[in-house]
This record gives structure tokens, sequence and C-alpha cells, in this order.
């Protein structure tokens, strides 16, 4: 499922929230592989982060 964009803090967890689903289903986020459930999770947050920066500003 896509991640939302939106500026909010419910749309910043639910983003983390899909991320961290991903990686416990797969083992992996997008191509990457984080070694352990700690770095998956400063991952998602700075995925979401920036996809809440992405919707402020416009893409580039």
């Amino acid at each position: 499922m896509p991640l939302k964009s939106g500026q909010g803090k419910k749309v910043r967890q639910e983003n983390i929230a899909e991320i961290l689903d991903s990686y416990k289903n797969k083992g992996s986020i997008g191509t990457s592989k984080p070694a352990s459930k700690k770095a998956a999770i400063r991952q998602a947050v700075a995925i979401s982060y920036a996809k809440q920066r992405e919707g402020k500003r416009g893409r580039k």
C-alpha cells in the first residue's frame, strides 16, 4: 500500500506503521534489509518524515 501524503501527526504515524508492517512480513523495507528491528524503526521514521516534507513543498 502506498504511503499517504499529509502534514499531520496521525498521517506520519500511519506511514510508520505501514512501513513496519511491511518489514515484519517481508523482512525488508523496499530493497533495504535493516539488520535489526531498531534499525528498521529508525529507517521507517526517516522515510515517513521525508514523505511529509515532500507533501509540504511538492514533488521533486
